[in-house]
């Protein structure tokens, strides 16, 4: 089992957007109550699930990226510049309707294309469907991940029907005995 989807990645059982292991770094983690920002030097920023609308949007390297899907350069060479910059989770929130932005430090590894965008359909999935504190339950968001992580669609299709079926995905049997 992966427990990693791009720059979403599972720590000590816990579920963070960015590298939530750099101390001087910022990140987002998914928690019960909604999306939690953490930035240096700050208490952080708590964003409810309930406030969350529409779809969500995650941008590499560039907060407003001028072409594409938001892949910046920092994350298609090799070299020195892998691991460097931020990533953005955009996002309409309500009561008061406003766009909010999140920022998180990116890992000193390459993100494929296919990992962000499936990451990215997740988040909007869940928001769509309503049920976005299901991205809290460590546990099938992990089962979630683990069966997205290898995909590799090639269509805007084939990732919608690839999050469709790991959001379905059967909560894992209880134990007992």
């Amino acid at each position: 089992m992966t427990d990693k989807l791009g720059p979403l990645e599972r720590i000590d059982g816990r579920w963070f957007l960015g590298d939530g292991r750099r101390p001087d770094g910022s990140w987002v983690e998914l928690r019960e109550e909604g999306l939690h920002q953490r930035e240096p030097d700050t208490g952080g920023l708590l964003i409810p699930w309930s406030r969350i609308m529409l779809g969500v949007r995650v941008t590499l390297g560039g907060k407003y990226p001028r072409r594409g899907h938001g892949f910046g350069l920092a994350h298609v060479l090799p070299g020195p510049w892998k691991g460097h910059g931020h990533g953005y989770l955009h996002m309409t929130l309500r009561h008061p309707y406003e766009d909010s932005i999140l920022r998180f430090t990116l890992h000193s590894v390459l993100y494929s294309p296919a990992e962000v965008l499936l990451l990215e359909q997740l988040l909007t999935h869940a928001v769509q469907e309503k049920q976005p504190h299901r991205l809290a339950d460590p546990d099938g968001l992990a089962r979630m991940v683990a069966y997205l992580a290898p995909l590799r669609p090639r269509t805007s299709k084939a990732y919608a029907r690839a999050v469709t079926e790991a959001f379905g995905l059967p909560a894992a049997p209880s134990g007992g005995g």
